[in-house]
């Protein structure tokens, strides 16, 4: 067991801090942390400082002996950290509301981590993110790094294809699977287990026990009658076609709904646009109307208010990978890790979003139970095939494999059009993309 317990989050004036602060006292007994730094840049000192405020009334509260900085020196946070936490947005949220317009100018999907805007995203976001593992590297080898910035997979597998940092990426996607499959059977999450298979907001779950019972058909067969399934709020809750759900064989996470009903979902966010404008800008209420609850000095707890933002069992997630890790626990949970041959339809050092045992080493995938029929291994080869090309763009600043990533990617598939986003993406993030300068 490690002696010490310092903990960095890299992006600390985000809004879902209070989540994460929440996991932490609720975990306490089991992961005692001595030093909690919150870090962000000097853009976000407001939020900073508004956040770190409200997280100091959170652990007075709880009466435990948290010692809490707020800082932004990254270095000063990384040095002997045991974790570092990474939820960045490069640009914050005005970038974020370019990554979902440009797409949606030439009539497609405008996402913040699928297609053209989640290409958009991976461009300004990993150059970063291996700035900070070179921190990590020289001032806490031995830190793991847990990744909750988006695109979650495509950052996971930048930093273990280009740096020696431990790292893991986190979704809170197949958590709230399972909570919401809980639900849905009126059952303990405790006795719900999933297999989960594919890459981030590209997976699907494979099979689903209930008390070691498989339910996975029973599922199913709800997610063909019932609106939606298993969906989550920034994502449009259009009802799933019974035929075709039973057909895949395999529960869809909502982000398939982006690929398998394509155009419903472009026609619904190009309404929503007209109406309410991008995600990004409802994003940006919900924050507004979050930060001025947490400036009240009465405050001390995680307000409700704060799933209006999308985040649902963050903490859960981030702070459940930690105490596992911290303890050396031995359990299963689904995170983001190098393939190592555990899909056999792609390439070993890519990252895959699989089950994976947990223990003070970090993340181990466990052996699929389930073979990948063609249907699924086909749109995972593509849409990996388009992460592997996105990357090389990012690291090295390489026009021609942007220019093929988009133009592969199923939610794009032209090369005139990839073009034209392409050089928009570069125009309108010229600030955050000197790599193609």
């Amino acid at each position: 067991m490690m002696k010490k317990l310092k903990v960095a989050v890299i992006g600390g004036g985000s809004s879902y801090t209070p989540e994460l602060i929440e996991g932490f006292i609720k975990r306490y007994n089991e992961f005692p942390i001595n030093e909690l730094f919150l870090v962000d840049i000097e853009e976000g000192r407001e939020k900073l400082k508004t956040v770190g405020a409200l997280a100091k009334r959170m652990i007075e509260k709880a009466n435990l002996p948290i010692d809490l900085h707020l800082t932004f020196d990254r270095r000063e946070a990384i040095k002997d950290a045991a974790f570092v936490s990474t939820q960045i947005r490069v640009g914050m949220l005005d970038a974020r509301a370019r990554d979902e317009r440009i797409p949606l100018r030439y009539g497609f999907l405008g996402q913040e981590t699928t297609g053209a805007g989640g290409f958009a995203k991976a461009l300004r976001t990993v150059p970063v993110i291996l700035d900070i593992c070179k921190d990590i590297e020289e001032l806490s080898p031995h830190a793991f790094l847990l990744n909750f910035t988006n695109p979650a997979g495509i950052v996971t597998e930048a930093v273990t294809k280009y740096t020696n940092v431990k790292t893991i990426g986190l979704c809170n996607l197949p958590i709230g699977n399972k909570m919401s499959i809980a639900k849905v059977m009126d059952v303990d999450v405790s006795k719900v287990d999933i297999e989960m298979v594919g890459i981030n907001h590209l997976n699907w779950t494979t099979k689903v026990c209930v008390e070691g019972k498989d339910i996975t058909k029973t599922i199913l067969s709800i997610m063909s009658g019932a609106k939606g399934g298993t969906s989550v709020k920034n994502i449009p809750d259009i009802q799933w076609e019974p035929e075709f759900i039973q057909s895949v064989g395999m529960i869809p996470c909502s982000y398939l709904k982006y690929y398998y009903m394509k155009d419903k979902m472009v026609a619904k966010q190009l309404e929503e646009f007209e109406t309410k404008g991008t995600r990004a800008d409802e994003v940006k209420r919900v924050e507004e109307e979050l930060f001025e609850l947490y400036k009240n000095p009465e405050l001390n707890v995680k307000p409700a208010q704060l799933e209006k933002r999308g985040g649902a069992y963050y903490s859960e997630a981030a702070v459940q990978l930690m105490t596992s890790i911290y303890n050396n626990k031995k359990d299963i949970q689904i995170v983001n890790v190098r393939n190592n041959g555990i899909i056999p339809c792609l390439p070993e050092n890519v990252s895959v979003e699989v089950n994976c045992v947990i223990d003070s080493e970090g993340a181990t995938p466990l052996q699929l139970k389930t073979t990948l029929p063609p249907h699924i291994r086909g749109l995972l080869q593509i849409v990996k095939a388009y992460e592997e090309l996105t990357i090389e763009a990012a690291v090295h600043g390489d026009y021609h494999a942007g220019l093929q990533a988009l133009t592969i990617h199923p939610l794009v598939g032209s090369s005139e059009h990839a073009k034209r986003i392409f050089m928009d993406v570069i125009k309108e993030n010229n600030e955050f993309l000197p790599q193609f300068t």
